[in-house]
């Protein structure tokens, strides 16, 4: 930046800010100050006038650690809350842990395991105080790094799933859907993880694409003869039935018969089932019901039995020659067996199908009927569905809706019993006599009463989020004012097995009041080549590096300047590098308007420069933009918007026009002006980028807006009275003339900081008084003695003559200038062909014809301006 005026004098502010920012310097401290000062505390009994906003952070596990999903996640909600907070709303943002239980439990298990040791050795009660233990030292290692990215969440009201709070929560509300008969036991087949020995819900099985081998097999002989395909082969021992479809005319003669099992000696039914797609494979599907959950429905249809013959740990225990086998080892040797009693009809061929995993070791998950626990959810999935439909709750964007409609509309019963140790114990009792009693959260079981030994789902008792964490079942003050919450912001990927979740326990335990009053769903955090981030793939990116390297602003702004509603957010290094570039940009500017005495003390004056006029005009529209984007979720908008205003505008032209009336007796007004634009971007950027916001800020305001901190400062409004159209106007003019003339610099190879002689003829335009301002950006000095203009160009009514003598090519410039001129006339000639062609005039629609228009219309121009340049040119 250049040297503060030499007229600035008393009206220099007192410039502490380094000459380079240093993010690294800045957020540690200014975040310990923002918390020792309770900025980020709500209190329900605070000035009720106030509008209440609430949001509950999802809570990530209590084994992770924040990775670029969180980092997106928690800058949306962060942007949101700041910006209430600043407009005024008693804002209260929750955050938390979820104890995680298969994952929290492989962990500890592991470090047992380097000791020689397996839970078993330690017993239920000593293994889950060692895991306490272990979430007091080692775990929630990500709530510092929330502190990093810069969270300004009400850590006074931090909750975790398992403490007593919760604890009691889910007591109370598993008693009531118990005692409702919404809760209930039975064998049915579920996701099991034969390394994790538990059910998982099905947000835990990751699927992915696998080559297989599907085989073919005769089931019976002769006139009883049918053929299937399978790519699990060992499960064929477990077969109680053959199903083909009612109408399928090549089986028709079969259904109620029954057909030799291959390797079993026993004989299995032929049933009919609509399930079954007839032109898929042969059209008859072997049905498994005990490991195969589309078979265990057809099962339940016909009164099917269910043979396991598989164990927990994936271990054929069918008797035979197959038992004691691992399902893998099976599978070829069950194949090689029916391969020589000439059961196989084609050899074995790759076939490409899709495998389910367990999330926390990666075990293939084995369906398997299995007594558990499930919650009836008919009617708390029907209340939940008709909370978006009648419009109480709103998805946004609102196409994800059909996506919702589809999980809530045919959800099926949930399983939320888990065979772990890590979790809340089913609070189910046993008596002597198979009798069951489950106590409220203030009841003591009968004595002598054996408790399950299961423990619920992690989902269940984060279901219960968003009024858990508010002090539910009681009604307390918190749970008054900020329930409903105002919004909920996570990923689409669990907008089923959350979000639905959550809505049907708040709409539950709330006597029909929904949990928030709108979902908006953002996409997962990809590369720059939109391709999904994976260690396997080599392409993760850790958001602490980016913080260390260039802040957590930096790191912010990136994810959210590529946050558009429900879509994917493409990240790469170089676009970190460039928003650390924005900061920067930020800093230089704000420290050269300190320099130069700019402040926001007083009324702006009445009396102003058209610059000074339009940038003020600017800054409201941008104001309105701004606000618009951000109340519809579409934060990549919003952030453009503010970067190419805080940028373009207020960096590159703003700035360079104001150092010339800084100089002059317009300084007064201008240091205002300076100080009013740059007050209220800094405001509109705070909730983005909190803190070189917070930094700059307070350096340019002190306590002139009535407090100390952008944190609690008023959001901006704009003020329509400020708008000015002729300002506008004229600084466009203005702008689209220095770029032409750059434009011409550029070409003819000059330097951009190049000082060149000029002599300006006006012709009566109004940018004549900004011609200080003008020259300044053209780096334009002063026609002297001898001047000779070699070059002229005609641009926005004046005419610009340049002594390039030494500095242009004149042969080079001619023609590159004709080559331009040919170009120009071609576009003529094509557009006036389609304008002049009756066929095109009649068929093609109007903006089509309207866009040719347009195309004619700007080549003549190119033309008359090409012409005229070349007219200037010098003939030697």
């Amino acid at each position: 930046m250049t040297n503060p005026s030499s007229e600035r004098g008393q009206e220099a502010a007192d410039v502490d800010l380094p000459t380079q920012y240093q993010p690294a310097n800045v957020e540690g401290r200014l975040y310990e100050r923002w918390v020792s000062r309770g900025l980020f505390t709500a209190d329900p009994a605070r000035d009720p006038s106030r509008p209440a906003y609430s949001i509950v952070i999802p809570p990530p596990n209590v084994t992770g650690s924040l990775h670029m999903g969180h980092a997106l996640d928690h800058s949306i909600q962060d942007t949101l809350v700041r910006r209430r907070r600043m407009q005024g709303y008693e804002a209260l943002w929750v955050p938390g842990m979820d104890h995680a239980g298969i994952a929290t439990q492989n962990v500890v298990e592991r470090e047992l395991a380097k000791e020689g040791k397996s839970r078993h050795d330690l017993g239920r009660e000593a293994f889950v105080e060692r895991v306490w233990r272990w979430k007091g030292e080692s775990g929630g290692r990500i709530l510092g790094q929330m502190r990093r990215l810069g969270d300004s969440v009400d850590w006074t009201r931090e909750a975790f799933t398992m403490d007593d709070a919760r604890a009691r929560a889910v007591r109370t509300i598993f008693k009531r859907l118990f005692d409702d008969g919404l809760i209930h036991r039975a064998e049915r087949i579920i996701n099991w993880c034969p390394r994790c020995l538990t059910a998982l819900s099905d947000i835990e099985v990751e699927h992915a694409d696998r080559e297989g081998e599907l085989v073919s097999i005769r089931y019976g002989s002769g006139e009883d003869e049918l053929v299937v395909a399978t790519t699990r082969a060992e499960t064929m021992l477990g077969d109680t039935a053959v199903a083909v479809h009612p109408d399928d005319e090549r089986y028709r003669h079969l259904v109620g018969r029954e057909i030799e099992l291959p390797l079993t000696g026993r004989r299995i039914p032929v049933v009919a089932d609509a399930h079954v797609v007839p032109a898929f494979g042969t059209g008859a599907v072997k049905v498994t019901p005990a490991h195969d959950p589309n078979d265990f429905e057809i099962g339940r249809r016909h009164g099917l039995p269910s043979l396991a013959v598989l164990d927990e740990r994936g271990v054929i225990t069918a008797p035979g020659p197959f038992e004691g086998l691992d399902r893998f080892e099976a599978r070829p040797a069950v194949v090689a067996a029916l391969r020589e009693q000439g059961r196989i009809v084609k050899e074995v061929r790759p076939y490409e199908h899709s495998v389910g995993h367990c999330q926390r070791c990666s075990t293939v998950v084995e369906p398997r009927v299995s007594l558990q626990w499930f919650v009836t959810v008919a009617p708390l999935a029907k209340a939940a569905g008709d909370a978006v439909r009648d419009g109480r709750v709103a998805i946004h964007p609102p196409e994800m809706a059909a996506r919702y409609f589809e999980w809530v509309d045919d959800m099926h019963d949930w399983c939320i019993s888990r065979q772990l140790w890590w979790g809340h114990r089913i609070p189910v009792w046993y008596g002597p006599d198979g009798e069951t009693v489950c106590p409220g959260p203030d009841e003591e079981p009968p004595a002598g009463w054996t408790q399950d030994t299961d423990v619920l789902d992690t989902w269940f008792s984060s279901a219960l989020w968003p009024f858990s964490t508010l002090g539910w079942p009681d009604r307390t003050p918190e749970l008054e004012r900020f329930y409903p919450t105002s919004v909920l912001v996570t990923g689409y990927d669990i907008l089923f097995f959350w979000v639905a979740r959550m809505m049907m326990f708040g709409l539950y335990a709330m006597d029909g009041a929904e949990p928030f009053k709108t979902i908006t769903l953002h996409g997962m955090v990809r590369d720059q080549h939109g391709k999904k981030m994976s260690k396997s793939f080599g392409n993760v990116v850790d958001p602490l590096d980016w913080i260390d390297r260039y802040g957590a602003d930096a790191t912010r702004f990136t994810l959210l300047r590529g946050a558009n509603p429900g879509g994917d957010v493409p990240v790469a290094e170089d676009w970190a590098q460039g928003s650390r570039n924005f900061c920067n940009k930020l800093w230089n500017a704000t420290r050269f308007a300190l320099i130069n005495g700019a402040h926001v003390r007083g009324e702006l004056p009445e009396d102003v420069t058209a610059v000074d006029a339009w940038i003020l005009s600017r800054l409201q529209t941008v104001i309105a933009e701004v606000d618009g984007h951000l109340e519809s979720f579409d934060f990549a908008k919003a952030c453009e918007a503010l970067y190419h205003f805080a940028w373009d505008e207020v960096c590159d032209w703003y700035v360079e026009l104001a150092k010339v009336q800084l100089a002059d007796g317009r300084a007064g007004a201008t240091r205002r002006v300076l100080g009013e634009v740059l007050d209220k971007l800094l405001r509109l950027l705070h909730p983005v980028v909190p803190f070189v916001t917070e930094e700059l800020w307070t350096s340019l305001t002190g306590s002139g807006q009535g407090t100390d901190t952008i944190v609690t400062a008023p959001w901006p409004e704009p003020d329509r009275a400020r708008s000015a159209p002729a300002a506008e106007e004229l600084v466009a003019s203005l702008q689209r003339m220095v770029t032409e003339v750059r434009r011409f610099r550029a070409d003819q190879g000059l330097k951009p900081g190049q000082k060149v002689a000029a002599d300006l003829e006006w012709n009566g335009s109004p940018l004549a008084a900004h011609e200080d301002g003008i020259r300044s950006l053209l780096r334009l000095t002063e026609p002297a003695g001898g001047f000779s203009a070699t070059a002229s160009l005609p641009v926005e009514d004046v005419k610009v003559h340049l002594d390039t003598a030494g500095a242009i090519d004149v042969a080079a410039e001619r023609k590159r200038l004709e080559k331009d001129l040919a170009a120009a006339r071609k576009e003529i000639g094509q557009a006036r062909g389609k304008l002049g062609n009756e066929a095109f005039m009649a068929k093609a629609p109007e903006a089509v014809v309207a866009k040719n228009r347009d195309r004619l219309a700007q080549a003549e121009a190119d033309v008359r301006r090409i012409e005229a340049q070349l007219a200037a040119l010098p003939t030697a």
